[in-house]
């Protein structure tokens, strides 16, 4: 006991102050806390940029896409080459000399007409009759009119005559003789209106008669006997051609205008007399070119006293023209009509669309000849789009992709 009472107090060991105690940490430093901030930073501003890049990557592929998908798809050809010309055919459209309908100038019925379709008639042959009894008629009376008429006017200058050698020697009054001298120029007035009325109706009376205007042939009769002819042009009683010459008339285009002469000669062909040749001569033009077509109208006139040509026909009418040099030949649909004139679509730069203007001379309708405007190296677009402009980017595929084209 006495051991343990007096034996000094030992002082805590280090483990168990290490226990009850935690030791202290050293604290971060500013700068250190600024550098990891920047980094974040600078890792979250790269991750942004190559997803903003990525995005801006895609939304040019994107647009550059739609771009090439809508440039329209052409079909490229080259033009043919076509050989110099030094003539040119045109369609023109015969007719007669002189072209006639025949119509009534007095009412009445159809008593009789005397040629059919295809009779050759001379001029003055009576044609065709019409019985006209209320023209008769009246006729009659007109004639009962004109007698009264100069009946009244007779006893009108007796009288004024008359009053006239009295008045001299103060028998009568002036007054009087001024009423009768007045009396006596209207029934003169009277007179020569009935007479113009008997002259009217006598003319009516002899249209009775239809003859013929001119030589010619009879090409339709619309009447037959007994049918109501009414005066003027509701129905026309026959119709009348001279053919012995016709009129053959074309339209030139304006290029062409300046080549053709009066008085020259032109060749004529016709589908029913192949492999014979007519000729005719360019007798008159219209002298203006029309402001829709732009062409020239022209005639020429052809002798037919022998009879084969027929009017109404279609001609072939071939006109002289100076020697063309390169032409060439390509679609029809390939034309582009524009307000500032006739284009055509060509390629270049690799997908390019060109507008080019051109003059075109021969059109039979599936192709046309380009006088002027292209070159041999032109590629020409075959059937272009009716929204193709000038610089358009197009996309060109072989002929054989034709059905992958966008035409018009």
């Amino acid at each position: 006991m006495t051991n343990e009472s007096n034996s000094p107090q030992q002082p805590a060991s280090h483990s168990d102050h290490d226990r009850g105690t935690a030791p202290e940490q050293k604290p971060i430093s500013p700068r250190l806390a600024l550098m990891g901030i920047a980094v974040v930073l600078v890792v979250a501003a790269v991750l942004a940029g190559i997803g903003i890049l990525g995005r801006v990557h895609a939304n040019r592929a994107l647009a550059a896409h739609t771009t090439e998908l809508a440039a329209p798809t052409v079909i490229a050809i080259a033009p043919s080459q076509g050989a110099p010309v030094d003539s040119f055919v045109l369609p023109g459209n015969v007719t007669a000399w002189i072209d006639s309908p025949i119509y009534a100038r007095t009412s009445g019925y159809l008593t009789h007409w005397y040629f059919d379709i295809g009779a050759r008639i001379q001029k003055g042959a009576l044609l065709a009759e019409i019985s006209t009894p209320e023209i008769d008629q009246q006729l009659n009376q007109a004639k009962a009119d004109l007698n009264t008429a100069k009946a009244n006017a007779n006893n009108a200058r007796i009288q004024a005559d008359r009053y006239s050698g009295l008045v001299k020697s103060n028998a009568v009054s002036q007054q009087d003789t001024d009423t009768f001298v007045n009396q006596a120029a209207a029934t003169a007035a009277a007179v020569k209106s009935a007479q113009a009325n008997v002259q009217r109706l006598t003319d009516l009376k002899s249209f009775e008669k239809v003859y013929a205007p001119f030589d010619g042939v009879v090409t339709a009769r619309n009447i037959d006997t007994g049918q109501l002819i009414d005066a003027g042009a509701a129905k026309e009683l026959f119709h009348v051609q001279a053919i012995q010459t016709l009129r053959v008339f074309a339209n030139l285009p304006q290029i062409d205008s300046q080549n053709v002469k009066r008085g020259s000669k032109i060749d004529l062909t016709f589908a029913e007399h192949a492999g014979k040749t007519y000729q005719g001569t360019l007798t008159r033009t219209a002298d203006a070119i029309d402001p829709v077509s732009r062409t020239l109208l022209v005639e020429v006139d052809v002798d037919n006293r022998a009879g084969e040509l027929l009017p109404g026909s279609l001609a072939q009418v071939h006109f002289k023209t100076p020697p063309a040099g390169h032409t060439f030949i390509v679609p029809a649909a390939a034309l582009i009509f524009r307000r500032e004139g006739l284009r055509i679509g060509t390629v270049v730069n690799g997908g390019v669309a060109h507008l080019v203007p051109v003059i075109i001379g021969e059109d039979d309708g599936a192709n046309v000849r380009i006088i002027s405007g292209l070159n041999g190296g032109d590629r020409v677009i075959q059937d272009p789009p009716d929204s193709l402009i000038e610089g358009e980017k197009v996309r060109v595929v072989s002929p054989g992709s034709q059905a992958d084209a966008g035409g018009k």
